[in-house]
């Protein structure tokens, strides 16, 4: 009698506590969704006529915050009231990719064909195509964004990049992601380029939330020596955690960071919530004696690219694509795939036309990485997930890389409340799991008060004022690859890692469904030759990004009110930023002093006077 009343009592709380965990679920009834296949960026946004007084102020300023989709392939099916109750699932764990310097014509699934990416394109087309996902122009201030939510211009990181040497990294008094996950039971990894400040060991990946790192510290090195140079300085910067890596040298950074992230997901327990951040070094440039790092075996393969320097550059990225797929047939190999959500993104726009020595591609957009234009900050990503209930559709919501912070965090269904108060970010799980409209109408694209130069988006119109290198790098570069004979491999998508550890989970993807997505997410521009010009050094800039993305025309003069409403917009966001937080770069920070090695220096310098110092401080 007693067993039987224990049993009772046992087996209602364990409904209880499902109830209350139903209760908190983000399943909903699906919905039925009108299907659209014509997405267009050469179509006005306004009525006829350039007045305000014909379309309304509010009405010009909205964008479009609808997604497409094809039809009825891969919904995830709601789970019945009773499964809600008896099985919910752990909180899902999260790989997020972070590619370096990707430009937004780098990956297939935009509509190039040159260079072929099939691991990338298949999760694409698996999940959710951001088509209005936005970054910071240059590295830290992206990476900083990413793991505060909040916009550069809140915490001082906006202006260019954080250098080995400069006494200073992302704020100590702001909590950063990984933290905010471990909170809810999470582990958290990291494995590549931190680039956040490392002048200190409080500043490191592993005393800020991260329980591993495998690595480097500075914004770039060479992949195969790990030797990293800037400002006149040089060393190596690889790292186990705090302890060099030199049994790493000669092996490709690619392959180092693809290896250790397997066997963090091979080791990891299934049951227990993983944050793994893979923070490639590909596809940014090396040290300049060897920019465009690559097997010669990988560059190759490219024959049909007969331009060296982008030759080089796709096997680069032909690595970092097998990377990609590597990861995800880890975590189906590990029976981790079924409850994932894989994020890949770009920390900035391509360094296009030899910008950087690189040969990245942003066609058809203007400019390059570190300016304002939208080759500078419109960047490629998309989430898969089987969580997501509308799959294989292209998002329009515009996205910025600040709202990955709590998007991420109430994907992971956090049972207590979290201080969140302060941040930019805006969560947009509904909009990119279930198709709903998305909470996000505008965008700051930096306020920068060392370089003079501001750029916001609000709805389809964008502010830009001043830009950076006097205008050099404020064209459009190719190469578009779109020319020659090549033709897009469907099939190299559908029999990819990638695809194949997705079909052993039940999502297939049709070829009809590739080619419908792959032509929707393709921008049109027009002729540039009847572009209205732009001077943003001189005077402010307007563009209508929806119907002009490729930033053409500047319509500054046609709508003074849409201006003047942007412009005012730019002021109050300029009340609350905070002054860039550079400091001259320190020359106790030369790796000279520390065996020619990248290192936590300003845990090293008692009794140091500057670059008069003889003090050689070795490593142990």
């Amino acid at each position: 009698m007693v067993r039987a009343i224990l049993l009772c009592f046992s087996v209602t709380l364990s409904i209880s506590t499902n109830v209350i965990r139903a209760q908190n679920s983000q399943w909903n009834e699906n919905e039925n969704y009108s299907n659209t296949w014509e997405i267009r960026s050469d179509t006005t946004t306004l009525p006829q006529g350039n007045s305000l007084s014909e379309c309304g102020e509010l009405s010009c300023l909205s964008g479009d915050a609808s997604s497409t989709r094809i039809p009825d392939m891969d919904q995830t099916p709601e789970p019945s009231s009773f499964n809600q109750v008896l099985e919910q699932p752990p909180p899902p764990h999260i790989i997020f990719i972070l590619a370096d310097d990707l430009g937004w014509n780098d990956v297939g699934f935009h509509g190039s064909n040159q260079i072929p990416t099939p691991n990338i394109d298949a999760l694409a087309y698996g999940g959710v195509l951001m088509q209005n996902y936005y970054v910071q122009p240059i590295c830290t201030p992206s990476r900083s964004s990413l793991m505060t939510g909040k916009y550069p211009s809140h915490t001082g990181m906006q202006h260019a990049v954080l250098y080995g040497a400069e006494p200073r990294g992302l704020p100590l008094t702001e909590k950063i992601l990984p933290e905010h996950l471990n909170d809810m039971g999470y582990t958290s990894r990291m494995v590549g380029k931190w680039h956040l400040g490392s002048w200190k060991k409080e500043y490191l990946p592993t005393s800020r939330g991260f329980k591993s790192h495998v690595g480097y510290w500075t914004g770039h090195h060479d992949y195969n020596d790990h030797t990293a140079m800037e400002t006149g300085m040089w060393g190596l910067d690889m790292r186990r955690g705090l302890d060099v890596a030199y049994d790493l040298h000669g092996q490709s950074t690619t392959d180092v960071i693809t290896e250790e992230s397997i066997n963090i997901i091979k080791s990891h327990p299934v049951e227990d919530p993983l944050f793994l951040y893979i923070a490639h070094a590909a596809v940014h440039s090396g040290n300049p004696y060897n920019p465009l790092c690559t097997r010669d075996a990988d560059a190759a393969i490219f024959t049909n690219i007969t331009d060296y320097h982008r030759r080089r550059f796709a096997g680069m990225l032909n690595r970092l694509d097998w990377s990609v797929g590597q990861v995800v047939n880890a975590l189906k190999k590990r029976g981790m795939l079924e409850n994932s959500i894989i994020i890949f993104s770009t920390d900035n726009g391509g360094p296009a036309g030899g910008f950087n020595l690189n040969a990245a591609s942003n066609w058809p957009l203007r400019g390059v990485k570190n300016t304002p234009w939208e080759g500078g900050n419109r960047g490629s990503a998309f989430i898969w997930s089987p969580l997501i209930h509308r799959r294989s559709r292209v998002q329009l919501d515009m996205f910025h890389i600040v709202d990955w912070l709590p998007t991420l965090l109430r994907a992971a269904n956090a049972s207590h409340e979290i201080a969140l108060e302060g941040i930019d970010g805006i969560d947009m799980w509904d909009s990119l799991t279930k198709a709903e409209e998305g909470k996000r109408t505008e965008i700051l694209h930096n306020i920068d008060d060392k370089s003079k130069i501001s750029s916001l988006r609000v709805g389809d119109w964008k502010l830009v004022q001043g830009t950076t290198y006097n205008g050099e790098w404020d064209g459009w570069y190719g190469p578009s690859g779109r020319e020659g004979p090549e033709k897009y491999d469907v099939k190299l998508v559908q029999g990819s890692p990638a695809a194949e550890a997705l079909a052993s989970i039940g999502q297939q993807l049709p070829a009809e469904m590739i080619l419908t997505l792959r032509k929707e997410v393709r921008l049109f521009c027009g002729s540039p030759k009847s572009r209205t010009e732009c001077h943003p050094h001189l005077s402010v800039c307007l563009f209508n990004i929806k119907s002009d993305p490729c930033e053409f025309n500047n319509v500054a003069e046609q709508y003074p009110r849409i201006l003047s409403h942007l412009t005012k917009r730019l002021e109050e966001y300029n009340r609350t930023a905070v002054p860039a937080a550079n400091l001259p770069v320190d020359p106790r920070g030369d790796p000279k002093h520390y065996g020619y090695t990248w290192t936590n220096w300003g845990d090293h310098i008692e009794g140091m006077v500057g670059a008069e110092t003889t003090n050689q401080v070795l490593l142990s």
